[in-house]
């Protein structure tokens, strides 16, 4: 039985791209370079750390931010990080580094040396809307709301 070949679901990828400028916008619009913002996350089952959010850069068209989570089995295992470029003109945010990989392609030829899925790109941004979801959900900064 022959295997086709993935082909890369831009419109699921551009979507997700959309929703994660809105959610990482009601989370960082006002902050200047340099500025960090932590938001405690809490679950059903007690606390899950901090969701740690910094401006590296910010330029007319596209923001830099750096995402991590901290204080979950810290020294254990490592916790995820990722930098998302954030583009203001098409309002889009786009992961382009994870745990210290960088470029990711559309698409992946699989097995790869480095395992990567053939639609790695796709999860990776998949990944950081739950995450984000949950924070919004979840997190105890005085200033965020709830999505509605």
């Amino acid at each position: 039985m022959a295997r086709t070949a993935y082909v890369t679901d831009l419109k699921s990828l551009q979507a997700e791209c959309s929703a994660n400028y809105l959610r990482l916008t009601r989370l960082v619009d006002d902050l200047e370079a340099g500025a960090v913002r932590e938001v405690p996350l809490a679950g059903h089952a007690g606390r899950f750390g901090t969701l740690w959010l910094e401006v590296a850069e910010c330029a007319p068209y596209t923001t830099i931010l750096r995402v991590a989570q901290t204080g979950v089995l810290d020294g254990i295992i490592d916790s995820p990080r990722m930098t998302v470029h954030l583009y203001h003109d098409v309002r889009m945010a786009e992961v382009t580094d994870f745990q210290r990989q960088r470029h990711f392609h559309g698409r992946y030829r699989y097995p790869n040396p480095r395992m990567h899925q053939p639609d790695e790109k796709l999860q990776l941004n998949r990944f950081l809307g739950e995450w984000l979801e949950h924070g919004l959900a979840h997190g105890h900064a005085a200033d965020l709301t709830p999505l509605r």
